[in-house]
Order: structure tokens, then C-alpha cells, then sequence
């Protein structure tokens, strides 16, 4: 192989790496990078190349990848390549430049007349393992059956950047958990579940409201919500936040709905 073949085949262009992340590649390393079926979109391949970000991890680091459209999955990062598909968007919102609407206020006070919360250390015990299998279940993604306590310390309390979960209480008991990580200038949104019994308090919204709030209250300017894909209505409610940015064809664009 000749030495111009190695060099292209290592470019961003070919092996799918963000162009905006490239200063941080040195510290990535690739742990796994293969087509398998897509978590989102039924009979589609997918490709999500999965990286440890290696020490040392400073803030800027964060932004910098969230910027670039990874996500965080326990102490590995992510972003998407698929062959075939561009459905998985990466979208943001400017904290100061939120608009709340009727609906999402509506959600808000309903939240303050009937429920508490708090902001802590993310942790696992019995409670917090319960409401994410009955959650995983009631929507049907739980193909593997019910995960463990262990399972659960892997999946959102193992990480590689800070982190902070919101702890959901409805007359003192927990109807909800929101997991979110946290660089210098953004937040991200990485996992929410709550118990089916408290749906009524649609709690995945009033979780992403407490997050830009927490944002807003700590001077965070971005705050990532994840990937929207419009096929999928657990990703495409993401579309209720705006104004909002959607990352497409490796540039930011402004999203109205």
C-alpha cells in the first residue's frame, strides 16, 4: 500500500472522525467501530464509531465534543457514521435564547404545584434500577430484559466527564431520574426514565426545562439535547425546544420546529 493510500484512508473525509474534533484525536482511542442493526430507525445499519477519551479531560475537552456531535455512553464517546443514513441529528439550544410556549409553562406549574427536586451526585440503588426497567419496559426497548444494579452503575453513574442527576419526587416518593453532563460553556442531556404511574407530569419535558434552567443559573451558554431523529417519537419531541440548532452535513443549523 502505498504511503498516499494510508494517509487518505486515515482522513476525516474517509474514516467519518468529526473535522471540528481533530485537535482531541490523539487522545481518543477507538474502542469499537462496526456496523450493527440501528437503535433508532428499524431495518436501517448503523455505524457509531466508540471512543475512550484518554487523560487528561479538562472542560473545554467536553464542549469542544459535544460541539462536534459526540455523545457520551458511561465512560465512552460516540459519534454517528452511518452507510447509509443522515437521520440522527445532533441538536442544541442557546440556554439565554429559550422561549418557553404556553404548553411548557403548563408543564412547569403543574411540576411546582405537585412535585420537589433536587439536583446531586448521580447514584444507583434499588429505587433509581426499578424506575428505569419499568420506564425501559412500558415503551418497549427493553429487548434484553431487566437490567442490574450493576448494569445500571455502567450504563449512567460509570462516566468520563462531570456529571449531575435531578432526582424527581411526587409526595415523597421518586417518579423520575435525569442524568446530565456538564463541560466549562455546555450541558448535555444524556438519559432520562421515570415511572409510567407519573406520565401525566411529562417528566422527560420537565426534565429538559430544569436542565436549561440549571444552565441559565450556572452560566452554561449551550445546552445539548441529544440526538433528534424525526422518525422516532422517543428522539423527535426534542423538536418542542426552540429556537434550536440541529447539526447536519457537519455544520450547525437553526431549527425552528
Amino acid at each position: 500500500m502505498k504511503q498516499s493510500d494510508t494517509l487518505d484512508d486515515m482522513s476525516p473525509a474517509r474514516d467519518g472522525y468529526p473535522e471540528s474534533a481533530e485537535p482531541l484525536r490523539h487522545r481518543m482511542m477507538l474502542v469499537q467501530d462496526a456496523v450493527s442493526d440501528c437503535p433508532y430507525i428499524d431495518g436501517e445499519p448503523a455505524r457509531m464509531p466508540l471512543y475512550f477519551p484518554t487523560p487528561p479531560r479538562r472542560s473545554e475537552d467536553t464542549d469542544t465534543l459535544l460541539a462536534a456531535g459526540f455523545r457520551r455512553s458511561s465512560q465512552f464517546v460516540y459519534h454517528t457514521n452511518c452507510p447509509n443514513c443522515r437521520a440522527c441529528q445532533p441538536t442544541r439550544l442557546l440556554a439565554d435564547e429559550f422561549q418557553l410556549t404556553k404548553s411548557l409553562r403548563r408543564v412547569l406549574k403543574k411540576a411546582e404545584r405537585e412535585l420537589t427536586w433536587s439536583w446531586q451526585t448521580p447514584r444507583v440503588d434499588a429505587d433509581r434500577v426499578r424506575l428505569y426497567n419499568d420506564h425501559r419496559n412500558l415503551r418497549g426497548l427493553a429487548q434484553d430484559g431487566d437490567i442490574s444494579a450493576s448494569d445500571y452503575e455502567t450504563f449512567l453513574i460509570a462516566t468520563c466527564w462531570p456529571t449531575l442527576e435531578l432526582e424527581i419526587r411526587h409526595q415523597d416518593q421518586l417518579v423520575g431520574i435525569s442524568i446530565m453532563d456538564i463541560g466549562r460553556q455546555s450541558i448535555s442531556a444524556v438519559y432520562t426514565h421515570f415511572d409510567p404511574i407519573a406520565s401525566k407530569f411529562s417528566l422527560g419535558t420537565f426534565a429538559v426545562l430544569q436542565q436549561i434552567q440549571w444552565a441559565k443559573d450556572n452560566g452554561r451558554t449551550w445546552v445539548y439535547l441529544g440526538l433528534y431523529v424525526a422518525e422516532n417519537p422517543h428522539l423527535n419531541y426534542k423538536s418542542r425546544f426552540v429556537p434550536q440548532e440541529r447539526l447536519i452535513d457537519g455544520q450547525w443549523r437553526v431549527c425552528l420546529e
